[in-house]
């Protein structure tokens, strides 16, 4: 690949950034399109976990974003006011990095500041609409206005509904779960309890589960979100606009069943303001055969354009940054060679960097399999061994750079 001419990349979210920056670090040069005509701002809070942490501190990302975020090591999960289980979301002993809840805007804003330090050109109100061809050495695309660009890499970095996705499967669409998302935040006072432990996973057979995480590095406010799950067919985008306009509805849901929780629920639920709530569907992806283009891999797809992982382990936008930085790494491996067979040596590389990390995504997807088959209602008192998450928190991601370029 020639890596003196910039990687486009599609999308100006998290994905989008720090691929740019890990670009940065290997000395390839990138540009980046949004087709908002502002930077995002968009969302709640995150959860980053090791793994994630340690690649941001590699971007020099960490350190400016760490005092905005709430440390935490575990998540709590109970029946009723009974702890059930625990799940180690980090540790600073034993993986150097606890976890961290920041808000996304938060995190978003210092990408934003680094990507403008590194001299990283971000052009908004730029679409992506279709590519146009590839070769050997580039590929050429259109934008909606009609204008066109050309590169020797573009990386859709552009979410769930990724529109370069559809240059790879034409007719692929991803599939509405029939689950939303329903969160709002409040202030911590409200629960009106100190000993609780927190991040929690209220439990309950006929309601589902509550939880309730605190944010903001002091832990002044907490998340609190339930799923809803919606009959007959997907809204469409009027229908969409509708429900996360008014409000009412959700903040209707969110107390609803209030009395079959411990009592900490309906204080959580005691006042919500209808700007603080969020509301997000589910989607997923099947399992797709390759996420760059077979014929020339001159285009690319990564993070929920590529897979879309459910939220029972928190692993979504943690994996995507397990993405970047190990495509980042096998194209600066790879660095400006011309030479005969650079083509196939790309491809192949490429090949190897899904291989490698469609395997740790079907290993997430076995261990929310297995934390779900654990948080399932049970008459028997079945006792639990711990999760090893050595393989996620502490995996050698440089390692693995090696063995797929």
């Amino acid at each position: 690949m020639d890596s003196t001419k910039p990687v486009a990349i599609i999308g100006a979210g998290l994905s989008g950034l720090s691929l740019a920056l890990a670009l940065h670090h290997q000395n390839i040069p990138s540009v980046l399109y949004e087709t908002q005509a502002a930077p995002l701002d968009i969302g709640g809070a995150i959860m980053l976990s090791p793994n994630a942490l340690r690649i941001l501190d590699r971007l020099n990302v960490l350190t400016p974003v760490e005092p905005r975020g709430y440390k935490f090591e575990k998540s709590y999960f109970n029946s009723g006011d009974e702890l059930v289980d625990v799940f180690e979301f980090g540790s600073a002993e034993q993986y150097g990095y606890t976890g961290l809840r920041v808000y996304r805007y938060e995190l978003i804003n210092v990408l934003l500041d680094l990507v403008a330090k590194a001299g990283i050109r971000i052009e908004y109100g730029k679409k992506f609409d279709h590519i146009i061809g590839e070769t050997g050495q580039s590929v050429t695309w259109q934008f909606a206005d009609g204008s066109e660009g050309s590169a020797p890499l573009l990386v859709g970095a552009d979410g769930i509904h990724s529109r370069v996705r559809q240059y790879l499967y034409p007719d692929l669409v991803a599939k509405f779960t029939n689950m939303v998302g329903i969160t709002a935040a409040v202030p911590t006072v409200q629960l009106q309890v100190e000993d609780y432990p927190l991040p929690a996973t209220i439990m309950n057979r006929k309601q589902g589960a509550f939880v309730i995480a605190p944010q903001q590095a002091d832990g002044s406010e907490v998340l609190i979100g339930k799923q809803f799950r919606f009959t007959g067919p997907e809204p469409d985008r009027e229908g969409w606009k509708k429900l996360t306009s008014d409000k009412k509805w959700a903040v209707d849901f969110l107390r609803q069943g209030h009395e079959d929780f411990p009592v900490i629920v309906e204080r959580a639920t005691s006042s919500v303001p209808e700007e603080k709530v969020n509301v997000w569907p589910f989607y997923l992806l099947p399992k797709l055969d390759t996420w760059a283009s077979e014929k020339h891999a001159r285009v690319v797809i990564l993070g929920d354009a590529a897979h879309a992982i459910p939220p029972t382990a928190g692993q979504g936008v943690n994996q995507a940054f397990e993405d970047i930085y190990i495509l980042a790494g096998v194209l600066g491996k790879l660095g400006s060679e011309s030479k005969n067979g650079a083509d196939e040596r790309m491809k192949t590389a490429l090949k190897n960097w899904q291989n490698g990390r469609q395997g740790r995504i079907d290993k997430v997807l076995q261990l929310n399999d297995q934390i779900n088959q654990r948080r399932m209602p049970s008459e028997e008192n079945i006792e639990f061994q711990p999760f090893d998450l050595g393989w996620l928190y502490a995996a050698d991601f440089d390692e693995m750079i090696e063995e797929y370029a």
